[in-house]
């Protein structure tokens, strides 16, 4: 009679698949907008992990003006004694709580990051723990470790100037700071470091320094080891609270790596 087909119109709504060229067609394209999008948001999350970083040396220069500041500083620990004056190393001790400012009263040893998320002075590149052992001087082997985890480097001649001693040997010898250095604003105070080429030099990445002209102990470049690792820059802070980021530091305008202050 007039009635309507069934097998023929089950057949006309049968949803027809994708053919073999289809699928590869789409898989083609979802490659190619995963390989535009994947590289940009890598580099976008590269660049917010160094502006975290930023942010911490921008701080951690913040912490060191309250410090040397004569009316604002808090506890200065043993350099007390000395007055209006510092040592470099006694402001480190501080903002990583050990030495004279040990933070953990029953334990000989601390590591960090620790169940209250204390990790000071850290670039958020540098993955892995640090150690600090109680009683033993910030620069002093041990203190800190390993060398590997460390992040941040201070000017060491902001801590050990060379001079020339009576013999007419180049030596450099431990100097005491002031509020005074607030003002040199081109002397960098803190940078990006690598541990790792520190520890293959024998020596602590605590502090670091352009060898330049010398013929003392920092020839040679044994202290420098700017950590390249934010898009092959590194970061460096100022005395006045600026941070800027470079890939040839000791080719920027006006930055003030010779600068020793008057013992």
């Amino acid at each position: 009679m007039g009635g309507r087909r069934v097998g023929a119109g089950i057949a006309a709504r049968t949803p027809r698949g994708f053919t073999l060229l289809e699928l590869l067609v789409s898989i083609a394209i979802v490659a190619v907008l995963l390989g535009l999008v994947v590289p940009g948001l890598a580099m976008s999350m590269k660049s917010a992990r160094g502006f975290r970083c930023q942010m911490s040396l921008r701080s951690v220069a913040f912490d060191f003006a309250v410090f040397a500041d004569d009316t604002l500083h808090g506890d200065r620990g043993d350099d007390t004694a000395w007055g209006n004056r510092f040592r470099l190393s006694t402001f480190q001790e501080s903002q990583y709580g050990i030495d004279e400012f040990w933070r953990w009263e029953s334990e000989d040893t601390h590591t960090v990051p620790d169940e209250s998320r204390y990790d000071p002075m850290r670039c958020s590149e540098v993955k892995g723990p640090l150690t600090f052992r109680r009683d033993v001087p910030c620069g002093k082997p041990g203190a800190i470790s390993p060398p590997e985890h460390v992040s941040f480097g201070f000017n060491a001649r902001l801590h050990r100037a060379e001079v020339v001693g009576t013999d007419g040997k180049v030596k450099a010898v431990y100097v005491m700071l002031s509020q005074d250095i607030l003002s040199q604003t081109e002397v960098p105070l803190v940078w990006d470091v690598d541990g790792a080429i520190a520890a293959q030099n024998g020596v602590e990445p605590v502090y670091s320094a352009p060898s330049l002209d010398s013929q003392g102990p920092y020839a040679g470049d044994l202290y420098w080891y700017p950590g390249l690792r934010h898009n092959g820059s590194a970061n460096f802070a100022f005395m006045d609270g600026r941070v800027e980021s470079s890939r040839r530091p000791l080719d920027e305008n006006g930055w003030r790596w010779g600068y020793q202050p008057v013992r």
